[in-house]
């Protein structure tokens, strides 16, 4: 059985089911209109993440991006979302409407990142993967993901040796056409050099048997803690649509 080795009380649950529950979570978060249900998504958001057991500093760390985000929607909505004004003098171009948006749309960013961390927050990369080709997502796709989380540190290493290259070599960044000339020679390079590099990894991996596909040794199975985990999302899901679209 294919699980993570962390001692979570999420990892008891099978990472597909996780993996489903992360798309349902968002897409009714998406599609809430009501501020209860999205402060019910909000609490599931935390249940979830009390379950993995987090770190306080790491959930704060990754939400903190969003912090900008919100803080940018609320200077730009409430001046081109027309409504009621929020008060006089400056304050009269900006609408109550606008402002509304902006913290409606920050909540649902919010809650499907706290759902995100707390349901595959704790899953290893390869597993996430598997898990996705079980899902019927196309093996191409899941390789490019694969690809992508393996090798991002691997250009960001890169980018830093270019960078220390270029302090060595008493570059000092200002606002002229030199510091914008030798940014574009630094990106051009680091796309070179990523070539070459993936050029150098699919060589590697033909001469290792690798035909397109990954071959797993270990594979998912059934619990009764999957069973429990499956009926808690179809409630979920059953009060969700109980409460937004009959009630």
């Amino acid at each position: 059985m294919l699980r993570h080795s962390s001692a979570a009380p999420i990892d008891r649950f099978d990472p597909r089911l996780r993996t489903l529950a992360v798309g349902l979570t968002a897409l009714g978060t998406v599609a809430a209109g009501r501020l209860l249900t999205l402060l019910g998504l909000l609490a599931l958001g935390l249940v979830f993440l009390a379950l993995a057991r987090m770190p306080l500093s790491v959930t704060v760390k990754r939400c903190l991006p969003l912090l900008g985000f919100g803080v940018l929607l609320a200077m730009i909505l409430p001046w081109t979302v027309p409504g009621t004004p929020l008060g006089t003098g400056f304050w009269a171009h900006a609408s109550s409407e606008g402002l509304t948006q902006a913290g409606l749309i920050t909540l649902r960013a919010l809650i499907i990142i706290l759902a995100t961390i707390g349901l595959v927050g704790t899953l290893e990369i390869p597993v996430l993967g598997h898990a996705f080709v079980h899902l019927r997502i196309p093996p191409k796709l899941v390789f490019v993901f694969l690809y992508a989380v393996r090798y991002l540190q691997v250009l960001q290493d890169e980018y830093h040796r270019l960078r220390t290259a270029m302090v060595t070599r008493g570059f000092r960044p200002a606002m002229n056409r030199h510091t914008y000339r030798a940014y574009g020679y630094l990106v051009g390079m680091l796309l070179v050099r990523s070539l070459e590099r993936s050029e150098r990894i699919l060589t590697a991996m033909r001469c290792r048997g690798f035909r397109g596909k990954f071959y797993v040794l270990d594979h998912f199975h059934f619990t009764s803690w999957d069973v429990l985990f499956g009926l808690i999302c179809v409630i979920a899901t059953g009060l969700y649509f109980g409460w937004e679209v009959v009630w």
